[in-house]
């Protein structure tokens, strides 16, 4: 009764923390310890939910402790409350304009990309694609014909490997009609055919050269240009336009027997020199000239040699052994070397060498004649033809040598035959490519039978020398090259000129003769796929390689058919091989195979070749 009378009555006191009663005893001491009370409140954060913040449990029915209470809350809100809604109110602002600065940053990001993109687009041009499956040039009426492939080399940076050659063609002296010959330097378009540069020269062309020459301390590309008398120059591949042309005068009495030959540097330039070979006019002496190709300058004075031999000029031709002497192949119905050293000592009058023609192979040293002549024989009687080729072992290359009798090849480090074969009336170099699978490179060779009737065909194994492949067709071309290219699968395709075989009633008719473009791929020996036709005369072809599109591309020169008195004219004509493959191709069996492919299975094989580059020589 008595704390509900006190509660009731509200008097003012100190209640006793265990009874929760009002003590009279602690009147006095009220008002401190209600202040210490409130101070102890405005510390401590106030009331929450009739706690304190230390827990302890505060009695809400105290109107003195509060109202005190709130009225220190209340001042302590007043004081705290503007800056807490201002710092609210700035960060709402700021959350409201982070998505239009997110926006506005990815739009602006779009529009930079879009732009480089465009800037890309206009100003790095994309490689040249070549869209022209065919075309024909006519170079006009021609008087001495082309004496060489077309060297295929990319002259205007487009990618495509362009076409160089020379020819001798008439043009009209005056307005009487009387013609003279006009020997003229070309490069022609890989992409159309158009004329990228001309350029006349007092003589006729022997050769244009423009792979594997670094003949120039800058990266520009350059020609190498030998004539059939004393010309030699160097011209700008992009221009045509000479660098520097040798003198005449450093050939006195002799005449450039054959293209001239790149070496490594030897005169301290940095860069390669030339080796080019002359034969003088009334005597068989030949003599070697070190050329700077820098400058165009010789190298020292000029060596002469005496050599033996009767037939064709062989060479000369750089070899490289495997512990990296350097040899000059070269002969007359033979088959001669001559170490680069001795010629540098004798043209320098000098016996210190450099570091490039210090070293010697024991194994050719060993050929030496007796009387110790710089001279060493390596092959002997009636060579018609000199190939470097890959060798299997991987170290150097061998020597591929066609006689009239057959083919040896020796190898490369010791000139030890490997393997001969006999086969008579090789008309033609024989044409490296991978035709069976063991990736030793075999040898198509073309023989031509008396009267230019028939020619045979036959593949010869680069590991044994056997025949691996071998075909008889009508051929009333004098004369026309095998050539291979490499796909991507490892194997090689042969291509070849031969006429079509047809009844011997049909074949003694007075009609043109059309020679037909043939290619032999080793995956289906039975058969053969003609490409094209043409009845001109077939005087020079070569392959290029386009690399972007995994293609190759077949250039044929042919002279038409005139009358007796009048020379024929000149053209050059480009095919595509894949899109002759698929789109114009003939197949040709064999009468005496049963082809065990059908068509649409050729056609979806045809359609999945491509075509890369490699060299079969080191």
């Amino acid at each position: 009764m008595a704390t509900v009378l006190s509660r009731a009555l509200k008097l003012p006191g100190k209640k006793s923390p265990d009874l929760g009663e009002y003590d009279p005893l602690t009147q006095a001491d009220s008002d401190e310890s209600e202040d210490d009370l409130v101070l102890n409140l405005q510390k401590n954060g106030g009331v929450k939910n009739g706690k304190s913040s230390l827990g302890e449990v505060q009695d809400v029915d105290s109107d003195v402790e509060v109202g005190m209470t709130k009225q220190h809350l209340s001042e302590g809100t007043a004081e705290e409350y503007p800056t807490e809604a201002s710092n609210s109110l700035e960060l709402k602002t700021a959350n409201s304009l982070m998505p239009y600065f997110r926006t506005a940053i990815f739009l602006l990001t779009v529009v930079i990309s879009m732009i480089l993109v465009l800037v890309c687009a206009f100003l790095i041009p994309c490689p040249a694609r070549d869209l022209h499956n065919t075309w024909v040039r006519n170079l006009g009426q021609e008087a001495g014909g082309v004496l060489f492939p077309p060297e295929l080399f990319d002259v205007n940076g487009d990618g495509l490997p362009d076409i160089l050659l020379s020819f001798t063609a008439l043009k009209n002296a005056s307005v009487m009609g009387v013609s003279k010959p006009w020997v003229t330097v070309m490069a022609l378009s890989g992409m159309n055919g158009s004329t990228l540069w001309s350029s006349h020269v007092k003589e006729e062309i022997r050769s244009v050269q423009c792979k594997g020459l670094n003949l120039m301390s800058s990266t520009e590309p350059v020609c190498l240009i030998t004539g059939t008398s004393k010309f030699l120059s160097l011209l700008s591949a992009s221009s045509g336009k000479p660098i520097w042309t040798l003198d005449a005068s450093h050939l006195p009495s002799g005449t450039l027997a054959a293209p001239a030959v790149s070496v490594p540097d030897v005169d301290g330039d940095r860069v390669n020199d030339l080796v080019i070979l002359a034969i003088g006019e009334t005597q068989p002496d030949l003599c070697f000239i070190l050329v700077s190709g820098k400058t165009g300058n010789p190298v020292g004075g000029a060596v002469k040699y005496s050599i033996n031999g009767n037939g064709k000029l062989i060479g000369p031709q750089a070899h490289v052994t495997g512990h990296g002497a350097i040899y000059i192949l070269f002969g007359f119905g033979n088959v001669q070397a001559v170490a680069l050293r001795d010629i540098f000592a004798q043209a320098r009058n000098r016996d210190s060498f450099p570091l490039v023609l210090q070293r010697e192979e024991p194994e050719w040293e060993k050929r030496r004649s007796v009387n110790l002549s710089e001279l060493i024989d390596i092959y002997s009687g009636g060579v018609e033809f000199l190939q470097a080729v890959k060798s299997p072992d991987g170290n150097c290359s061998d020597l591929l040598i066609t006689t009239d009798r057959g083919l040896t090849l020796l190898r490369g480090q010791d000139l030890e035959p490997r393997w001969t074969l006999k086969q008579q009336d090789i008309d033609s170099q024989p044409s490296p490519g991978y035709f069976s699978n063991d990736q030793i490179l075999d040898f198509m060779v073309q023989a031509q039978s008396a009267g230019n009737i028939t020619k045979k065909l036959l593949v010869v194994d680069g590991k044994s020398g056997l025949p691996l492949w071998n075909y008889e067709l009508p051929c009333h071309m004098k004369k026309s090259d095998t050539l291979s290219v490499m796909t991507l699968d490892k194997k090689s395709v042969f291509l070849f000129w031969a006429n079509e075989k047809q009844s011997i009633l049909k074949s003694l008719e007075p009609s043109p003769r059309v020679h037909h473009l043939y290619l032999l791929h080793p995956t289906f020996p039975a058969l053969l796929l003609d490409l094209g036709n043409t009845t001109g005369t077939v005087t020079a072809s070569s392959i290029g390689i386009n690399d972007l599109q995994k293609d190759a591309f077949y250039i044929t020169v042919t002279t038409s058919i005139t009358s007796e008195h009048q020379p024929g004219f000149l053209s050059v004509s480009k095919l595509r091989l894949r899109w002759a493959l698929m789109t114009q191709s003939q197949e040709v069996p064999f009468k005496d195979t049963d082809p065990k492919i059908s068509r649409g299975e050729l056609r979806r094989f045809l359609s999945r070749i491509k075509f890369t580059d490699f060299t079969h020589k080191f």
